[in-house]
């Protein structure tokens, strides 16, 4: 069962609410999801953020929808009934509601061309109107998954420019990237230390923290092809050779399945290919500039809480 977007949700979460009773909204997600027969692992499948349920999100939505057009009236928290317009709306024996149906009344119009004016960098690419457009996706869902394409060609924009830079810039962003991670104590003193062997399969050693209380050996490769069980081997025996307790292999490309499972068995070595050295860039600011920054609020039921008549 495919997890219905929100518009289909409208008239069923209409329908619920028609007894006239006050509701909680988790009640009528529960109650939705077992007349939509979806799936305990559909039930619990969550955005690309990772905070909220895929389905719980879409009705709290379709419920959003149905208030600003004023067929459904906002009760104490958590809860919400159904107004005599909503009941005339039943009466109709509609075989679904939808935006364009909320259309027809002036307050959910004045709400929705507003949100239509929110737009990302493009006029119209990221508009309510085009989301409906393509995969009846939320509002939340759609900025979710646009900040994710966003951030997916960033990284693969990032990883296509340190293939370009020369090795020694490598170690630069590998130092750069440490560092913000908080390891190898001051910008200077990891500087110093990441680049500075070379010996026996160890490209540098960083502290693992600012006082220096143990440290991390390095292997730093700017390579094309896959990482294979080999260099990781004799990365291993580089580490045995010097007693060290901890190892990172960087590189560009990425690791074969033989090397991650090799790595795994040491048990003491961390393997960072291109796309995840990349996005740790992002994350901490590395090569990187922040452009514009939005801030996705939502009400304070609990502040309205004991004011509600």
């Amino acid at each position: 069962m495919v997890i219905p977007d929100y518009q289909s949700l409208m008239l069923p979460l209409l329908k619920y609410a028609g007894d006239g009773k006050e509701h909680r909204i988790r009640d009528a997600v529960e109650k939705l999801a077992e007349e939509f027969r979806l799936s305990e692992e559909e039930r619990k499948e969550l955005l690309p953020s990772g905070q909220q349920a895929v389905f719980k999100n879409r009705v709290g939505w379709a419920s959003t929808y149905l208030k600003k057009a004023e067929l459904l009236n906002s009760g104490k928290k958590g809860h919400f009934s159904i107004t005599q317009r909503g009941l005339n709306i039943l009466k109709e024996n509609r075989s679904s509601i939808d935006v364009n149906f909320l259309k027809r009344y002036g307050e959910f119009n004045k709400f929705y061309n507003g949100d239509k004016q929110i737009e990302i960098d493009k006029p119209g690419i990221f508009s309510i109107e085009c989301m409906e457009k393509k995969e009846e996706l939320d509002p939340e869902e759609f900025l979710e998954i646009a900040y994710q394409k966003l951030h997916k060609e960033l990284v693969s924009e990032l990883l296509s420019t340190i293939k370009k830079c020369a090795p020694t810039f490598f170690e630069t962003i590998v130092v750069d990237v440490l560092t913000k991670m908080g390891y190898g104590g001051s910008r200077t003193d990891a500087g110093k230390a990441v680049g500075k062997s070379h010996d026996g399969g160890i490209d540098g050693i960083i502290k693992e923290d600012r006082l220096g209380l143990d440290v991390i050996y390095i292997q730093a490769k700017r390579w094309e092809g896959t990482v294979t069980r080999p260099e990781i081997q004799k990365f291993a025996g580089a580490l045995i050779g010097k007693k060290a307790k901890k190892g990172v292999f960087i590189t560009t490309s990425n690791f074969s399945k033989e090397a991650i499972e090799y790595a795994d068995l040491t048990g003491n070595i961390v393997l960072i290919d291109g796309e995840m050295l990349a996005r740790l860039m992002i994350e901490y600011d590395v090569g990187v500039s922040k452009v514009k920054s939005y801030d996705v609020k939502k009400m304070d039921t609990d502040y309205f809480e004991d004011a509600i008549i």
